[in-house]
């Protein structure tokens, strides 16, 4: 098998992956929001660890696809085209992993564990992140924005031009989600309890994705 040929399929099954991934969380999440079918079917603790087995089988596919892709696709970037060291690029993707992955380790430990995998969809009683808790104090969505950064920041260390394109996608993918899910929840849980809360991937307690 080629290189080209292994490459399209690295990216065709990340970008799948991806949908499968956000799409999953996305109806399940929805139709938990509109009509909490799976609470009321099996309660908010087994509904909820239900959906956190599927969402992590998911999620972790995806991580695991993207940096499969990455390696892959390594030495793709035309850095010639661009005129660009590769010393460059590569110090520039080290300091977009080095401060994506702080603030999202930071964003996830001001959450919590249990909002990691939107625990609060099925148990609206848990704890609230204020907007001026941890990262939130300074960025309105650190894990949907800065939380990022690690997956350009890997594309440019490894040189792949499909998994920068792939990056963009992710993003664009999860942004999609939340905006179309969990903005309407993360309204509803702060009129309910009467005062702003953070935003993790988007919704008041949770975690990061890949």
């Amino acid at each position: 098998m080629s290189l080209s040929s292994l490459a399209a399929i690295g990216l065709a099954y990340h970008l799948v992956s991806r949908l499968a991934y956000v799409l999953y969380i996305g109806i399940a999440l929805k139709r938990q929001e509109d009509t909490a079918c799976f609470t009321r079917r099996y309660g908010a603790t087994e509904a909820f660890r239900r959906f956190r087995r599927t969402a992590a089988i998911l999620m972790n596919n995806d991580a695991v696809g993207f940096v499969v892709l990455c390696f892959i696709t390594r030495g793709t970037l035309p850095l010639g085209v661009i005129d660009l060291p590769r010393a460059a690029v590569i110090a520039t993707g080290a300091a977009l992993l080095l401060v994506g992955v702080v603030i999202k380790l930071w964003a996830a430990a001001t959450l919590g564990a249990g909002a990691y995998y939107w625990r609060d969809f099925f148990a609206p009683e848990g704890h609230v992140v204020t907007r001026t808790a941890g990262p939130y104090k300074f960025l309105k969505n650190p894990m949907y924005t800065v939380g990022y950064l690690p997956t350009y920041g890997l594309a440019l260390v490894t040189g792949s031009l499909p998994a920068l394109a792939a990056a963009l996608f992710d993003q664009a993918a999860i942004l999609a989600f939340h905006q179309l899910v969990e903005k309407h929840h993360v309204a509803r849980v702060a009129l309910d309890n009467g005062a702003g809360v953070a935003q993790n991937e988007g919704s008041p307690r949770r975690r990061p994705g890949p």
